[in-house]
């Protein structure tokens, strides 16, 4: 009799369970620390303006980008994938992908088209046993006009959304920073490209990009797009964006936008000096209000103030606290302050 309700229990606890937060992944490598994880909260999806997890709970994310993927390759380990995890907290990683670029240093302009696809599955399937959510971008930025290479675009999400259909952690960033073009240009390309990943992976979520480097939200919130499970961009640098942008930001959020920060930096726009902690910490404080998950530019080595690690350090996994310029003690006390929440 005893035996019987044991395993009566074992079986109702596994049940409730599953009814949280989903279904789990495939045995993640990293523990479940109360974060939103993949293994608990399974596919997210977009409800009533805000990321929520797959049973329609809010969550939050709180993640790093890559500055790229070819100078951040070497970034892409086990060692360094499980310290973000475990040791700061980090349940959201973005894989930025250029895709113009100077020379011949982008996808769409005669860069290695295998190396980054190499790359962009290294990362996933890192993120993947180290229970992180994984972004994975179309990183335009000189390109400016989202449209230029929308046939790549079709391209490389058709492929990668058949890929990652059955993963529960991946999300598609189709657009990074659509500038001199306006709303309904961004528009036009996206209803070309999100059909394509919807035909493979229907229930995706899929972030959008908004006109002005992925700040000008009121365009978007006038003409949405007809589609579910959409998060517009929104980005911004505190040095230089302030509490005009925020106030917008603001406003767009209460108003029912959903909004996805998936890219932010303490610095000046141009990744340089000055950094502004203080204006950093007010835009965070509203990004948590408003349950607006973000993710900071960027996990790199790189000589700007933007980088979390100094660009003198030798190794990508292992750091002391003197490894991190003051961005990068700035991210991690401020991933210590609200994961804690």
């Amino acid at each position: 009799m005893k035996r019987i309700f044991t395993l009566f229990l074992a079986g109702a606890l596994l049940i409730a369970l599953l009814a949280g937060c989903g279904a789990p992944s495939p045995g993640p490598a990293a523990p479940d620390d109360g974060r939103a994880r993949p293994s608990s909260c399974g596919r997210l999806q977009v409800k009533d303006g805000k990321l929520c997890s797959q049973s329609g709970e809010s969550v939050m994310l709180r993640g790093v980008s890559t500055n790229g993927l070819i100078t951040s390759e070497s970034f892409l380990n086990e060692d360094t994938f499980r310290e973000l995890s475990e040791d700061d907290g980090v349940n959201l990683i973005r894989l930025a992908m250029y895709t113009y670029g100077v020379g011949t240093v982008g996808y769409c302009t005669k860069g290695n088209k295998d190396r980054y696809r190499a790359d962009v599955a290294n990362g996933v399937e890192l993120a993947r046993t180290h229970n992180m959510y994984v972004i994975i971008d179309w990183h335009i930025l000189s390109d400016g006009d989202p449209n230029t290479y929308v046939d790549e675009a079709e391209r490389f999400f058709a492929e990668t959304a058949e890929r990652y259909a059955d993963y529960n952690n991946v999300l598609y960033e189709i657009c990074n920073e659509p500038n001199g073009v306006d709303w309904q240009r961004v528009k036009e390309y996206a209803q070309r490209v999100i059909p394509v990943i919807r035909e493979k992976d229907p229930d995706s979520v899929i972030i959008v990009g908004s006109p002005d480097w992925s700040k000008d939200l009121r365009s978007v919130a006038a003409d949405p797009l007809p589609f579910d499970n959409i998060l517009y961009t929104l980005h911004f640098y505190a040095a230089t964006h302030g509490r005009e942008v925020r106030d917008m930001a603001e406003e767009v959020s209460q108003s029912g936008l959903p909004i996805f920060v998936s890219e932010y930096g303490v610095t000046a726009s141009s990744g340089g000096l000055p950094r502004d902690l203080d204006s950093a910490d007010l835009w965070i404080e509203m990004l948590e209000r408003e349950r607006i998950s973000y993710c900071m530019w960027a996990y790199a080595k790189v000589a700007e103030a933007c980088s979390a690690i100094r660009s003198t350090v030798p190794k990508y996994s292992g750091f002391a606290p003197e490894d991190y310029t003051d961005t990068g003690l700035w991210l991690l006390e401020t991933l210590k302050k609200h994961n804690s929440r």
